[in-house]
């Protein structure tokens, strides 16, 4: 692993180790930077604030695990894997949701949830065709509901077992989003 990618996990570990204790507005980068070992300057060397810190470790760490559902076949296995990880990760994660605003995590999971209900639709329409405003409702729908319903999960503390909760997702989607589409025929 390259120097700068060194010194990145590093920072990004004492974020998260700070964030387990406390929200991320009452972390400095200063504290950051003690907890990392480092100082300021090396920091802002690598990020321009604390913001830019944790979307670098929402794209770095959480990326294995959206483009593993990125496929209508395997669109479950992913969403489980990634709750697992969120799980594991579970008090930064939730600090990390209440954060608000461009580039919080909440609308990280959504623009992927929509690219994803996108692709799904996609692929179920075939080569029929759908108005593009109309797609665009139902993966904002779906996309809104896949959030709201994780964000929910992660409020109430992470402790419904990922694996189930999931497939109460997909047995209402599998259903409602087919029957909307067949709208369209």
């Amino acid at each position: 692993m390259a120097d700068s990618q060194i010194t990145k996990q590093a920072l990004a570990q004492a974020l998260k180790k700070l964030m387990s204790a406390r929200p991320l507005n009452k972390i400095s980068v200063g504290d950051i930077a003690a907890a990392s070992g480092l100082n300021r300057q090396t920091f802002y060397y690598h990020f321009k604030d604390k913001y830019e810190l944790v979307n670098w470790i929402y794209y770095t760490e959480t990326l294995p695990y959206m483009g593993s559902f990125s496929d209508r076949a395997h669109w479950t296995d992913g969403l489980k894997a990634l709750c697992h990880y969120l799980q594991d990760n579970r008090r930064f994660y939730i600090n990390a949701l209440d954060l608000p605003g461009q580039n919080s995590f909440q609308e990280y999971l959504t623009q992927f949830a929509h690219a994803l209900v996108r692709s799904l639709a996609e692929d179920l329409m075939g080569q029929r065709r759908i108005p593009e405003e109309e797609l665009e409702f139902i993966a904002d729908f779906y996309a809104f509901a896949f959030v709201g319903l994780i964000i929910k999960w992660a409020r109430m503390g992470m402790k419904q077992e990922p694996d189930g909760y999931i497939d109460r997702i997909r047995a209402l989607v599998d259903g409602s989003l087919l029957r909307e589409l067949m709208r369209f025929q």
